[in-house]
């Protein structure tokens, strides 16, 4: 009873007419959003601060649940179907179902609910008790009280707490466009349905036999994913995909114990320099990855995406003065650019010991951890088959365990490898109908041009989606950039918040009849 008290919503449940039949114009549509948005303001806050209260680690299966079950009472409050979708050993995911009469499309609005755990001692306040404050910590915000009833708060304060910007706050301005059309009296011009996850902060495991088990319930026309931040202007965004990735682990090996660098050095291999050459072996300090064949498989950028990043505000100059950067790479080649070619990252290096610790040896071995960045039509096996040729063209045995004396003494030079899953890449066509409608729709929902990105730079594994379900996938994201989401002091500008508001009831209202329009 207290839960049902908390998220009723705050008009009658409406009575769901034909589709387009009151949809108002944007501007209009727009107001009326806004104008419930700030009579209702400390309510709205109120349902967000009760959610970021419980803890959400995704190891943590007891707080997990209570997160799934406190999503289930916030939906059916508002007459939403809801129901938790679970499969052998996975988190629930929460599920919410909304039809509209005359309705032709049908839209999955996507966010996860779980978090990156915590290091509660590194914040400047409890990562389970969410905090107002009247700005971000950098700019030096100090700790206010959420406002009560029918109070308002200035738009640049921020709310403190793990997942107020991944994912939580997306998830509230779904259900309050919600609330806000039917204030307003307009219908959804959309069939909606909502899929939480509860586990996508920890690798998904389970998401690709949910899909498949669950592939009817959630069968669509479009996915729409609430997940990520918008630009870094702070100009709202639509971005078409992400890229995938495979990560390694490679050890190389030297003498079986450390030895005196003046009496063995350059006589005895040093599995320091001999991992350094691999390294510069298989990329340039241009990024270039020179591994024969790499980019045979890489999708070529079609003309629309050429036209999105031309039309990108430019934002690198800003980058690099605020990363300390005198250049980048490739001459200064533009970020957007760069993010439409595969990637080879070194993550870390490790091999003897530095400053205070620092010894003349020669070490017994070196490691390294690399990831691979994709892009359509890339695949992680390919990839790691091309890898391993490249290493043993190099001279290097390759073993995927520690090698035995036997194994030492018959390969002059060794390394191990560990690779990762990994997952492909996913880019959805910019000029497809869907596409067309979502861009459409978000520029008319918040009247004004948006950035439109081929890709983001970071990678996700929906694929699944893709490869089950076969349906596009379009991110929509509204939190800020400088968010800190997997970070100490993660944060939500509420601005952010209250355009998403406008954004997502835009899109409920209006992307039915945009896509009919675009087809």
């Amino acid at each position: 009873m207290r839960l049902a008290r908390l998220f009723c919503p705050l008009i009658p449940l409406l009575t769901v007419t034909p589709v387009f039949a009151q949809v108002p114009d944007p501007s209009t549509l727009r107001q009326q959003i806004r104008n419930y948005r700030e009579a209702n303001e400390s309510q709205i806050l109120q349902e967000l601060e009760a959610l970021l209260a419980i803890p959400n680690n995704a190891a943590d299966d007891i707080n997990i649940r209570r997160n799934a079950t406190h999503l289930v009472a916030m939906l059916e409050s508002r007459g939403i179907e809801a129901q938790l979708l679970e499969v052998e050993g996975s988190p629930p995911a929460v599920y919410g179902e909304l039809r509209t009469n005359g309705a032709t499309r049908t839209v999955v609005f996507y966010a996860h609910y779980d978090g990156q755990p915590v290091d509660s001692s590194r914040w400047a306040s409890s990562p389970w008790v969410p905090i107002l404050r009247t700005a971000a910590l950098f700019d030096g915000g100090t700790e206010i009280p959420f406002p009560r009833a029918g109070e308002r708060v200035d738009p640049e304060s921020r709310i403190y707490a793990r997942s107020a910007s991944d994912d939580k706050s997306p998830i509230v301005a779904m259900l309050v466009a919600l609330d806000a059309l039917r204030a307003a009296g307009v219908a959804p011009s959309i069939n909606m349905k909502f899929f939480f996850e509860g586990e996508e902060e920890a690798g998904s495991r389970h998401l690709r036999a949910m899909l498949t088990a669950h592939r009817d319930l959630l069968t669509a026309d479009a996915w729409l994913f609430m997940d990520g931040p918008v630009h870094q202007t702070r100009a709202p965004m639509v971005d078409f995909g992400v890229r995938g990735i495979t990560g390694l682990d490679l050890t190389v090996f030297g003498p079986t114990r450390p030895l005196h660098s003046g009496h063995y050095g350059n006589w005895a291999p040093n599995p320091n320099v001999v991992l350094a050459h691999l390294i510069a072996s298989m990329r340039d300090l241009d990024g270039h990855i020179t591994i024969d064949g790499y980019y045979d498989d890489v999708r070529p950028v079609t003309p629309a995406e050429y036209a999105a990043l031309a039309a990108t505000p430019p934002i690198d100059g800003q980058l690099r003065t605020d990363f300390g950067l005198a250049a980048t790479e490739a001459g200064n080649a533009p970020l957007l650019e760069r993010l439409m070619l595969p990637a080879l990252n070194v993550g870390g290096l490790q091999g003897g010991l530095t400053g205070p610790g620092s010894a003349n040896l020669i070490g017994t071995e070196a490691s390294a951890y690399i990831d691979f960045r994709l892009v359509p039509d890339q695949t992680p096996e390919r990839v790691r088959e091309l890898v391993e040729a490249h290493l043993v063209k190099q001279g290097i045995h390759l073993v995927r365990e520690v090698p035995d004396s036997q194994t030492r003494s018959r390969y002059p030079r060794i390394a191990r490898l560990s690779w990762g899953s990994g997952y492909p890449a996913l880019r959805t066509p910019m000029d497809a109908p869907a596409s067309r409608a979502v861009v459409r729709t978000v520029e008319l929902a918040l009247g004004r041009s948006i950035v439109q990105l081929p890709t983001s730079g970071g990678s996700l594994g929906i694929y699944h989606f893709d490869e089950i379900l076969k349906t596009p996938l379009i991110f929509v994201p509204i939190v800020n950039h400088d968010n800190n989401q997997h970070g100490q002091d993660e944060n939500l500008r509420l601005q952010n918040l209250w355009d998403g508001l406008e954004l997502i009831g835009g899109l409920m209202a209006r992307l039915g009849l945009e896509w009919r329009d675009a087809t």
